[in-house]
Order: structure tokens, then C-alpha cells, then sequence
């Protein structure tokens, strides 16, 4: 914990007081005897008076050869125990694929955040897609208006 607890310290002096400081933790590392939620707990307790505003909870990729039980939500859990147990904000990963998954997340209070990197790298359009699917207004990119407004744009 050293480390991470030294690292959040020393970014947090550095950076202004209105951006937040998001630490990535990985929650359990799948392994009998190894870390484990708990041990998460306990480092996002300790991050939480250094200025870190919310913890990343993912899981493995530490230990070889272990079993993950990959399934859908599958990490969604250690972000809303850690969210409970610590009163921090969570961001949750893993395997959130569709709209009314993440959606449901969040309104259920197991995370504050939904994080989508592989899915908005397969999909660049998915959070407009998932608007839609919820039946919510998206703004599209700003830079989209660009061409239509562009005095070479054809009309």
C-alpha cells in the first residue's frame, strides 16, 4: 500500500484542488491467500484522506494461472462494496456491455461511475447508442457541427 498511498499523496499536492484524482485499484487478485477485497477496503480508506475522489475497481491480471469467473458485472460488486464500506465514489468495469446494464448500475447505487473503454473502442458511437436506447437527448461531438458550419461545406 505504500506505494499507491505515497504516489496518491505526492499527485494530489501537485494537482489543482478542482480536478479530481481517480486511483485504479485492483479489488482482488483472484488468488488463495493473495489480496483480497478486504485488503482493498483498506487501502481505499487510507486514499480517501490523501484527496482521492474516487477508486477504479477492477480485479486480476496480477496472478497467472488463476480462475476469473468472467461473466457479465462480474467486478460490479467490489466497486459497490468498496463504495459502501468506505463512502468513496466507485467506477466500475468488466464486461458492461449494454446501455440498460450500465444504466442500471449506476440508479442501483453499486457505482458512480460506469467505465466502457473496450466497449467504446469497439462502438466510438456507443454512449450516443445508449442514449438512444434509454430514450435520452445526447448532444452529438461539437467538432460534428464543424463541417455543417464551415464556409467550403457543401450545402
Amino acid at each position: 500500500m505504500r506505494l499507491a498511498l505515497d504516489v496518491a499523496k505526492q499527485v494530489r499536492e501537485v494537482m489543482p484542488d478542482t480536478m479530481p484524482l481517480f486511483v485504479r485499484i485492483s479489488a482482488t487478485d483472484w488468488a488463495e491467500k493473495g489480496w483480497d477485497l478486504e485488503q482493498a477496503i483498506t487501502l481505499a480508506r487510507a486514499l480517501k484522506p490523501l484527496g482521492v475522489d474516487l477508486i477504479d475497481t477492477s480485479s486480476g491480471g496480477l496472478v497467472a494461472g488463476v480462475k476469473i469467473p468472467i461473466a457479465p458485472n462480474y467486478q460490479v460488486p467490489f466497486a459497490a462494496a468498496i463504495r459502501k464500506e468506505t463512502g468513496m465514489m466507485t467506477g466500475a468495469v468488466g464486461m458492461i456491455t449494454e446501455a440498460a446494464q450500465a444504466n442500471n448500475i449506476i440508479h442501483c447505487g453499486d457505482a458512480d461511475l460506469v467505465f466502457l473503454a473496450k466497449q467504446m473502442l469497439r462502438n466510438p458511437y456507443w454512449a450516443l447508442h445508449a442514449a438512444q436506447e434509454l430514450d435520452q437527448e445526447a448532444p452529438w461531438p461539437i467538432q460534428y457541427g464543424y463541417a455543417v458550419r464551415h464556409p467550403q461545406a457543401k450545402k
